[in-house]
């Protein structure tokens, strides 16, 4: 990493065991890690096979807070008077930024 100019920092790395249907063995230590507002930890995802354990990422605590706190914010209940399209302008694009 020094290589490239880059540094580690000791409190924020870790090694962490991907748990998921093929790696089934008790591990002791974390098994999921917060990135760029993302928790990647194990889930159960469905499959074309049925139903398995991957590891995977989902929108993480902090950033869902985050967004409440910024949809609440919106007061919503108090813009009776935009149509459904001012709406939908107006809220779209945060939710599509979200989304991507």
């Amino acid at each position: 990493m020094r290589d490239a100019g880059l540094g580690l920092h000791p409190d924020k790395t870790r090694i962490i065991y991907c748990k998921d249907s093929r790696r089934r063995q008790r591990r002791d230590g974390p098994v999921s890690f917060d990135f760029l507002g993302y928790a990647f930890r194990p889930r159960d995802t469905m499959g074309k096979n049925g139903r398995f354990t991957g590891f995977d990422l989902a929108a993480s605590r902090k950033a869902v807070k985050r967004m409440s706190k910024i949809v609440t914010g919106w007061q919503l209940r108090k813009l009776t008077d935009l149509t459904w399209e001012q709406l939908a302008g107006w809220i779209g694009p945060v939710i599509r930024g979200w989304m991507a």
